[in-house]
């Protein structure tokens, strides 16, 4: 049995085969949000607030945390975004970027164990992101892509899974602390891409005995 440990400051969620299913709301998020964006480009985070707290009241476990605004101090306003939604929850976080300094400057702000979002197969990620999260003692989601893309092949995506596991081990992180997305196609581009993710996560849990996490609307 695999446990991965997520906590803030006061509370802890697990993630884990028998446990219940863990909700993480990925409202706090400028892409795609012209809105929010500009908000927080001119440091007004009080939608940032509101969303932390719609989404806790509406049941997520976790919060997941972006700032990925283009030409924006991204490592200064996700500091800022994951301080202030500590402050007004109490729920684990996950930080959210591509910015390896964006990320330093979330785990510094952070109070807790955060999921970090995300390293992939490719190996400069892998050099880039993995050490950040041995250091921090995070947990790490693993995104099953890498230099070539997404494979729509599942044993292609199991591979890459498989190789990001084994490069977390390199760096000292235990497997429990990886949590590998598997990459949900939508059925309109695959029409077998429900059944097909459904058997990868089993094969996922059985043969490398990780935790699974997904957008689960991707699939529609």
């Amino acid at each position: 049995m695999t446990d991965t440990v997520i906590s803030s400051a006061s509370k802890e969620v697990v993630i884990g085969f028998e446990r219940p299913f863990v909700m993480i709301g990925e409202r706090i998020n400028p892409t795609g949000r012209k809105l929010l964006a500009e908000e927080m480009k001119n440091d007004d985070f009080s939608r940032v607030e509101a969303d932390a707290i719609a989404q806790v009241s509406a049941g997520a476990q976790m919060l997941d945390v972006n700032a990925g605004i283009p030409l924006a101090d991204e490592p200064a306003l996700l500091a800022k975004a994951v301080r202030l939604v500590q402050s007004v929850t109490d729920v684990p976080l996950s930080i959210d970027s591509s910015i390896i300094e964006a990320l330093e400057a979330g785990i510094d702000a952070y109070q807790g164990k955060p999921l970090i979002n995300s390293v992939t197969g490719e190996q400069e990620v892998l050099e880039r992101v993995l050490p950040l999260v041995a250091k921090s003692g995070a947990a790490v989601v693993a995104i099953s892509n890498d230099e070539t893309g997404i494979s729509e092949d599942p044993d292609v995506r199991f591979d890459v899974a498989k190789k990001i596991v084994s490069a977390a081990n390199d760096f000292g992180i235990q497997t429990a602390d990886v949590v590998v997305d598997p990459l949900v196609i939508p059925i309109g581009a695959m029409g077998t891409a429900g059944r097909q993710v459904f058997r990868l996560v089993r094969r996922l849990r059985d043969e490398l005995g990780v935790n699974t996490t997904c957008g689960a609307s991707n699939v529609s």
